[in-house]
């Protein structure tokens, strides 16, 4: 098992999440911004890996967690956004520096008010198996 292409993992998803036309103007992040932020941005977020190694070589499945987070009222916005997410990710695989992704899954979302109903999160989990 490697942790090798972690970095990679997260380069493509950024790289893939910035050239979507329907998140033209929503900022993509690895960090929440000072204070929160505020609009509605994406964040790549906590991702868990596991050895998927075989006899033909290494490989890792990377189970990542993509969110998008807003200030907008109601949940409409912060679900265009994940629908725009999740039909880029599911399905993709985004060139990496290092490795190969080989399938992308979506897993699940979660939807929730935070910070005392002022803001919506929306979780979403996808499966990313890559070959090293």
């Amino acid at each position: 098992m490697s942790y090798g292409a972690a970095a990679a993992v997260q380069t493509a998803l950024y790289d893939l999440l910035t050239a979507v036309p329907a998140l033209a103007g929503v900022p993509v992040m690895d960090a929440v911004p000072k204070g929160g932020g505020t609009g509605t941005f994406v964040l790549i977020g906590p991702e868990e890996v596991l050895d998927r190694s075989d006899g033909s070589g290494g490989g890792a499945e990377h189970r990542v967690q993509v969110s998008v987070i807003t200030d907008a009222a109601g949940f409409a916005a912060a679900k265009a956004a994940a629908v725009a997410v999740s039909d880029a990710v599911t399905g993709s695989r985004p060139a990496m520096a290092r490795g190969r992704v080989v399938e992308t899954v979506f897993v699940k979302a979660v939807a929730r008010r935070i910070d005392d109903g002022r803001r919506r999160r929306i979780d979403l989990t996808f499966r990313l198996r890559v070959e090293i």
